[in-house]
């Protein structure tokens, strides 16, 4: 088993450092404070060609896997920008995905292009507020007319609504008590982001403020059955595509906002000197930070074998499910203890590590809680009656 990087793998790194380069602390701490899409930044990684990382090559895309993927995101996440910069893109890595796999040659042509180039954003609105992570229970309806579909309700947590063109749009088109299963009668379209017809309410949250959270409000929205992903009915099953490049993703990108941060608080021991000596000298500051050092790596390694097997082809829910459970934790873990490290100035934000540390915990909440993993994967490996 070789664990090195291949030659590909450090040239994706390497480029995209790049880019990470070339936005410092200070401009992400004005996009934080001034809560603004960090759009430089967004337009800088099309131009370099990373919108479209996963997506085929005959629509301007890079045509590579989910492994592929996840060093570039690890290289992000660990560049300084935090969520704020790989949120701004993730969408882009693993929402499409259903359009790639069973969207119409038309459909790819008209869809794709506009969103590797950067020329559109979109957003991904399937979470609801009395539906949670039962996704079964949406209840955001789109009844049937001629020539396409009106829909009507509510989403939660969207992200980029505030800035997208478009909307990937989980509805149901059955009720759920008229479905054999529960995962029936759900439909997906990818549709304008009509704003007369779709208000996006910005929600204050406690961090990743330059890229926005938002409630949805859908009213007689419109859409043309040329948006419809696949067939009626089936949209459920179709999101089942995205979820294992979500958790992976999301996993390494938590792993390298605790790195970003772990090397930050390493420096400051190195450099910081009280009674006559550097406070990392001292084993009460060096063993936390090399404890934290150790799970990042090992939540790492889980997140690269996760990626592998789904470029594989192989199973790979219980490792994606643990490579963001074991990743939220590290991040968070590591970021909390940088913090620590710079004492009295770790509160302060002109060190960076609050700001992390408050962007690490979102990665233990999204896109699945802790307690939704660890049932997963009592009743998928363990063999454990299920419990919800």
């Amino acid at each position: 088993m070789d664990f090195d990087l291949s030659e590909e793998h450090r040239a994706i790194q390497e480029s995209v450092r790049g880019i990470t380069r070339r936005f410092g602390d200070d401009y992400w701490t004005r996009a934080e404070q001034d809560e603004r899409f960090p759009e430089e930044w967004y337009q800088a990684m099309a131009e370099g060609g990373w919108l479209g990382v996963t997506m085929p090559a005959e629509y301007g895309g890079a045509n590579l896997g989910v492994l592929e993927a996840a060093v570039m995101m690890h290289a992000v996440a660990s560049g300084g920008g935090g969520m704020a910069a790989v949120s701004s893109i993730h969408i882009n890595l693993f929402g499409p995905h259903p359009i790639v796999v069973l969207g119409t040659p038309e459909q790819k042509q008209r869809w794709l292009p506009p969103l590797i180039a950067g020329r559109q954003k979109a957003c991904f609105g399937v979470t609801e507020p009395d539906a949670g992570l039962d996704t079964t229970s949406i209840t955001t309806f789109a009844a049937k007319v001629d020539g396409g579909y009106r829909v009507n309700g509510r989403k939660m947590w969207t992200s980029t609504a505030q800035q997208a063109h478009k909307i990937m749009l989980l509805t149901r088109t059955t009720p759920k008590e008229q479905c054999q299963r529960p995962t029936d009668g759900m439909t997906l379209f990818y549709t304008d982001l009509d704003r007369t017809k779709v208000e996006v309410k910005r929600i204050p949250k406690m961090g990743r403020m330059a890229v926005d959270s938002n409630a949805v409000f859908i009213d007689d929205l419109f859409i043309p059955d040329a948006d419809r992903v696949g067939e009626e009915g089936k949209g459920f099953n179709y999101l089942l595509h995205s979820l294992n490049p979500e958790r992976v993703l999301v996993g390494i990108e938590a792993v390298g906002i605790g790195q970003d941060a772990l090397q930050r608080a390493a420096k400051y021991a190195r450099e910081r000197i009280v009674f006559g000596r550097p406070i990392g000298q001292n084993q009460g500051i060096a063993h936390p930070l090399a404890e934290r050092w150790a799970a990042l790596e090992a939540a790492y390694l889980m997140c690269l074998r996760a990626a592998w097997l789904y470029d594989q082809g192989k199973p790979c829910g219980a490792e994606a499910n643990a490579a963001k459970f074991l990743s939220g934790r590290a991040s968070f873990e590591a970021t909390t203890q940088a913090v620590l490290t710079h004492g009295g100035m770790g509160y302060a934000r002109e060190y960076q590590v609050e700001r992390l540390m408050r962007e690490s915990l979102l990665t233990r909440i999204a896109p699945i809680t802790e307690q939704m993993v660890l049932s997963f994967i009592a009743e998928k490996v363990l063999g454990l009656p299920k419990s919800y």
